[in-house]
This record gives C-alpha cells, structure tokens and sequence, in this order.
C-alpha cells in the first residue's frame, strides 16, 4: 500500500480472526495499527500493535481510541451473525446500529478522513435466488429481513454510505467511506463457522444435506479479503482520487459453488464420510423455524445452540453469488486461488479427525433414527383428519 508507513490504522473489532489478519498485514507493511475490541487477541500480538479494550457501544471509548491520530477506520466489529447470537434482537440492534453510528461521529469529532466497512452480501439478500448480481442492486427491504444480523448491517451499511463527504469538525477535509460485502470467511483457524461445522461432523450431526444440487453459493480466503480491505483503505486516499469513496463492493474468491461441496473436502479430509442423503430445503427451513420458537421460549433459562437458523438455510441452500467486475475495476481487486487444504491440516493439527470407524450397519441405523426423527416432527403439525 502507497504511503503506508505514515497512516495509524484503528480496527474495531481487531481482535478476532479477520481483524487480526487484517492487523498483522497492516504491521508488515508498517503502519502503526490499533486493535479496538471488547477483549483482547487470542494470540500473541506483534510487536508495535497496540490493544485498546473497549465497547463501540460506549461512545466514550471508541472517541478516545479515535482521539488518537488515527487516518483510516477499519469498522469490522458486529454482532449476531451465526447461530443462537442470531436471536438476541437488542444486543444485534445495539452492536450494529447504535455502535456505528458511534464510530462515525467519532469519526467527524476528531478528524478522521477515511473509513471502510465491513459488511455482508445479506444487505441484498434474503432467500431469492441471485444470480451474478452486481452492486447495481437494491437493498432488500428492511421488513423482508428474517433476521436482525441483516438487516441491522443494512442500515449500518446505509449510515456509512450516506455519510460520505461529510465535513470533518475543525478541518477543510471530509470523511470518505466504502463498504465490502464479503461471502463467508474461511481460512486456518477461523473460529466462527468451521470449529462448528467440525463439531457437526464429529458428533454425527452432519448427515444430510440439503436443496438443489445445483445451488451455488460463494465463500472468500481471508487472505483474499485482507487484500480487498487494504485496496479499498487506498482507493480512498486522494493519490487514488478517492475513488471508491460512497462505493459498495462485493467481495469473494470468485468461484461460485455449491455449499455443501465446498466442504466435502473438510469432511473427507478429517476421514468421515460424507452424507448421500438429501433433503427437501422447505423441511429443514421448517425444522428451523421451530428451532427458533422453541429458543425463544426457552432461550432465557437454556440458551442452547440451534442446529441451524433459518438465516442460514437459506444462506447455504439458495443460489446467490456475485460478480467481482466492480472490485476489479475500482480497486485492483484480484483473488487468489483458495481451497481448504490449509483448513484441514489446521483441524488435524489440533488433534480432530476420526480416529475409529464404525460398522456400516450403526451408520445406516442413526441415519434411519435421524430421519425418523425428522419426519415424526413434521408430521406432527399436520392437521388430525376427523373419523
């Protein structure tokens, strides 16, 4: 990156595993790098990057660590993307919402003249199929949103937006922002989504798939999309005439391809089996839906882990990729060629793979008690024919 070593960089939500890479290629290109996050890094942290604890939803605390000279704002801190954070309505609302708007008011008070967001491909998403769409796309409706992660990112990604060219206070200068719409993150030691597919696998869990076999869905390597953030943080800059300024992008590698095949690697990898059975999509978005209802009964006594949200089914099982002309063109963007070799030696590393096999005979019966299972539930809210 041009001019690297006299930018300060501030990353909320730095200390998880996309900030942290983000961070660390940041360092080694030598600009001084702030990690702004609610608890601090897993790993050891480089030598010069420096951790600040803090909440964006105190507005107190993200001022004073933007008080501090910073150039660029990395906003990718959020909340609610996954699993049962999806169902916490007020923290998802408070986290994405009021947070941002936190950061650019801190942004404005203090000078700060760049500003790129992290957002999500859900902006524009919301179980219809899409097809090579481009950012020329409309927002989904905010009410057609089944979930609060995406729509709270819509109008955090709204704000963001809007706020480009906004005057700095005490300066000639404005803020410029842009927004990346990554696919889904993958890479060694992500800790979101992997760690539980992982855990899907080794318990038995994973042994069905889902929707058309065709469907096609995309993933980024966190590498690939470091790259974008860094691209995006310079096209911002008045040597580039700030021309991703007020700009959206979607970001992935750039390989659409069904869901469920992309992880045939990690299951065969770790030495399971993977699944033959494949189910309708309309049962498993409706095993969902009850998941949910049942969470939210008993989520407040027993906050338990749903097998899957409705969010994610359709996430997983309804094509919708996107063209990367609009990255290519404005920001250089060029990804690289990714698989999940790396994420297997990185599971097998840390002791996962099987390491047993069972008789065909207990597989095929746990596979005949899942479905049983399933069919019971949804049999059961069938309407009772009266005699």
């Amino acid at each position: 990156m041009e001019n690297t070593r006299t930018n300060r960089f501030l990353l909320t939500g730095g200390c998880g595993y996309f900030g942290y890479r983000l961070a660390c290629a940041l360092h080694d290109k030598g600009a001084e790098v702030i990690l702004f996050d609610t608890a601090p890094p897993s790993q050891e942290v480089p030598k010069n990057i420096v951790f600040l604890q803090g909440d964006i939803r105190e507005y107190a605390q993200i001022e004073k660590a933007v008080s501090t000279g910073v150039d660029c704002v990395f906003h990718i801190a959020s909340y609610g993307m996954s699993g049962r954070e999806q169902l916490k309505r007020d923290l998802i609302e408070a986290v994405n919402v009021q947070g941002t708007q936190n950061i650019l008011k801190a942004c404005l008070q203090h000078g700060v003249s760049r500003l790129v967001y992290t957002s999500t491909f859900n902006v524009v998403f919301g179980g219809q199929v899409i097809e090579n769409g481009d950012e020329s796309l409309p927002y989904l409706p905010l009410h057609l949103h089944p979930d609060h992660y995406s729509r709270t990112k819509s109008l955090a990604e709204m704000a963001v937006l809007k706020a480009n060219g906004t005057a700095l206070r005490g300066s000639s200068g404005v803020l410029r922002t842009c927004a990346l719409r990554p696919a889904g993150i993958y890479g060694p030691g992500e800790q979101r989504h992997l760690p539980r597919i992982v855990g899907y696998i080794e318990r038995g869990i994973f042994r069905f798939v889902y929707g058309n076999p065709k469907s096609l869905v995309e993933f980024v390597h966190v590498d690939n999309l470091v790259s974008a953030h860094e691209l995006a943080a310079e096209a911002l800059t008045p040597e580039k005439q700030h021309r991703s300024a007020g700009q959206a992008y979607f970001i992935s590698d750039g390989r659409p391809v069904n869901n469920f095949e992309f992880f045939r690697p990690l299951v065969e990898g770790l030495g399971y089996r993977f699944p033959k059975l494949r189910l309708p999509i309309s049962l498993v978005y409706f095993c969902a839906f009850l998941t949910e209802m049942i969470h939210h009964l008993i989520g407040p006594f027993y906050n338990f882990q749903p097998l899957l949200t409705r969010t994610e089914v359709y996430k997983t099982g309804v094509t919708h990729y996107f063209s990367m002309g609009k990255a290519k063109a404005e920001l250089g963007y060029e990804p690289q060629e990714r698989n999940l070799d790396e994420v297997v030696q990185w599971f097998r590393s840390r002791g996962h793979g099987r390491k047993c096999h069972s008789s065909l005979s207990i597989r095929l019966l746990l596979d005949i008690l899942f479905v049983s299972a399933l069919v019971a539930v949804a049999l059961s809210f069938l309407p009772v024919v009266g005699s």
